[in-house]
């Protein structure tokens, strides 16, 4: 089913839902399209596994029409050959080092994409770090929603951000701050349910925060019913995530002894988070 022309030629669109499709051990999966519609066009962004998505869009009866990526990782694009297999017209969409997992239409920082099948249309924002070249992409509403959304695969995670692999910290740290200054309504669906740890190694980085106390009851009542705690937004990181807050006080006041900067600035306290991140265990 194909949403119906007007007499100006627009779209008469149902309302758009931005679903998880869970695969591997926490990575999402996003389809966008109306589940209450079988047969109806759908998108997806960074299919690790095609199988679930197989599996999910089957149910649906729905055709895929294009599949987003963000960066070249396996758990991101690992998909991407089968989804074409069932589909060959889907359009594959993504960075240059993302050419060689299957993407036919290559996108930089500030160009635009519009997906017409579900009324999609997004800003690229290249925003490096995780990787060198990794975009996110900023969608206007979609039919029938209220605020924009953010697809950031591995950029930013609710409560927390991505390691560093052939990007460099200083990318890391200038993409979240563009991220931060985005819309605070911006709703944010970043590709891996990381929310408990990140939300629990914050309490560590800024002890008096109520706010991350707060989310973290609420996310753990999520997931013992089996939600996702998916999507975050703009405006809650900004009061949650250590990773965007690394200009206040209280993010350099409890860094460990080992990894406080000589010279305290937002760059070298959110370098200290970093690396404190990359080794941190819950012990409690």
């Amino acid at each position: 089913m194909i949403a119906d022309i007007n007499d100006k030629g627009e779209h008469d669109f149902p309302y758009i839902d931005v679903v998880p499709i869970p695969a591997f051990q926490d990575n999402y999966i996003w389809r966008i399209g109306p589940s209450h519609l079988p047969g109806h066009p759908s998108v997806v962004v960074d299919p690790g596994d095609a199988v679930p998505v197989l599996t999910d869009l089957e149910a649906l009866d729905s055709t895929l029409v294009a599949i987003l990526l963000t960066h070249h990782h396996p758990d991101h694009v690992g998909g991407v050959r089968a989804l074409k297999e069932r589909w060959p017209s889907a359009r594959v969409i993504g960075p240059a080092s993302c050419v060689p997992h299957g993407v036919t239409e290559v996108v930089r920082h500030h160009q635009s994409i519009q997906v017409s099948e579900v009324g999609l249309s997004a800003q690229i924002i290249g925003t490096p770090g995780h990787t060198a070249d990794h975009i996110s992409y900023l969608c206007t509403p979609l039919p029938g929603g209220d605020a924009p959304l953010l697809f950031c695969g591995d950029t930013l995670f609710s409560a927390g951000c991505g390691r560093i692999f052939d990007g460099t910290l200083e990318q890391q740290f200038r993409s979240l701050t563009a991220l931060g200054m985005l819309p605070l309504n911006t709703r944010v669906y970043a590709a891996h349910e990381y929310t408990l740890t990140n939300l629990r190694f914050a309490q560590h980085a800024e002890p008096h925060n109520p706010r991350i106390r707060q989310r973290l009851l609420e996310c753990q009542q999520l997931r013992e019913e089996n939600q996702p705690t998916l999507p975050s937004t703009i405006a809650q990181e900004l009061a949650i995530n250590p990773f965007l807050r690394a200009h206040l006080p209280a993010l350099s006041a409890h860094l460990p002894d080992a990894l406080r900067p000589s010279v305290v600035n937002p760059m070298s306290v959110f370098q200290a988070l970093r690396s404190w991140r990359n080794d941190f265990r819950i012990t409690d």
